[in-house]
């Protein structure tokens, strides 16, 4: 299994998000593509549609030298060059009765071959919990991991709990879904058999998220919707800015600003003190933004 199957499988997988969502939107991506000076690049493709208000749908494959920081935290004891490639996802939609949704999939190795992990995950962030739609997105991902290990969802499930969450505020970033990282053959599976559950995890991503378009996407709302999603919105910014890895680790790398900030809303809100009113849908939401919920059974 080479870096080079690796990435145009990766590439492959772009492709075919791409198509799903612009057939779904009936908007169209614009595609820049871009070079490191370092080494390597990719290509970012943004779309602003009918439904979806701002999403990227990024690849890239950079290489180069690992900045010291870098290093430090992937606990590198000496220099190395290193190769990157990865899907990347956030989608931001006009609805604050649908979704805002990311997936990452990604694959890391050092010059020399010798270390190499893959890491990824899909994570939902409603405006407004529905128990039933997060049912159906957190079966979906069962439904991939139990593919390849029963102890895959329940593990990753509750790692993605405890990565998206903000300490600062004390809440999840969503109703949560898998995340995984730093995954090679201490996970008891080939690298062929890590990169074929990596694969289904990112074909999982558009079928579960055109369903919830379809699901959401006509529900009515009005302005005190619109303006908790901005409220919202503003929690997305404030994980992605302050917690989020991919960030950080594209920042300290010099990877593309534009790009590693795709993943900011067009818009967003920050109110002082906000306190929604008790047995409101948006309290009600705030209830679900738990570690540990069981969104396969009854939710919250």
């Amino acid at each position: 299994m080479t870096k080079e199957i690796i990435t145009r499988r990766f590439m492959a997988i772009q492709d075919s998000i791409c198509a799903a969502l612009e057939q779904q939107d009936g908007g169209q991506f614009k595609e820049d593509n871009w070079v490191r000076e370092e080494g390597g690049g990719g290509r970012t493709r943004i779309i602003e549609g009918a439904y979806i208000e701002k999403g990227g749908v990024l690849f890239s494959a950079v290489h180069g030298p690992l900045p010291e920081a870098a290093a430090k935290n992937m606990k590198l004891d000496e220099p190395t060059d290193f190769y990157a490639t990865g899907v990347s996802i956030v989608l931001h939609p006009q609805s604050p009765m649908t979704p805002i949704i990311h997936m990452n999939i990604r694959y890391f190795e050092t010059s020399n071959g010798e270390k190499w992990w893959f890491g990824g995950g899909i994570d939902l962030t409603p405006h407004y919990i529905n128990p039933e739609d997060a049912r159906f997105f957190h079966q979906n991902l069962k439904n991939s991991c139990d593919r390849f290990h029963p102890d895959f969802y329940p593990k990753f499930k509750a790692t993605a709990d405890d990565y998206f969450f903000l300490k600062h505020r004390q809440e999840t970033r969503g109703v949560g879904g898998i995340f995984f990282d730093y995954m090679d053959e201490k996970s008891g599976l080939t690298k062929e058999q890590i990169f074929e559950f990596v694969v289904a995890v990112g074909e999982t991503f558009a079928p579960t998220y055109v369903a919830l378009m379809q699901r959401t996407r006509d529900l009515t709302w009005g302005e005190r919707e619109k303006n908790w999603q901005m409220l919202r919105r503003g929690r997305y910014v404030e994980f992605n800015l302050v917690w989020d890895r991919g960030t950080k680790f594209g920042l300290e790398t010099n990877g593309r600003t534009e790009s590693i900030l795709m993943s900011m809303p067009p818009i967003a809100h920050w109110v002082y003190n906000y306190q929604p009113e008790p047995g409101s849908p948006e309290q009600q939401t705030l209830e679900g933004l738990k570690k540990g919920l069981n969104w396969l059974e009854k939710g919250f």
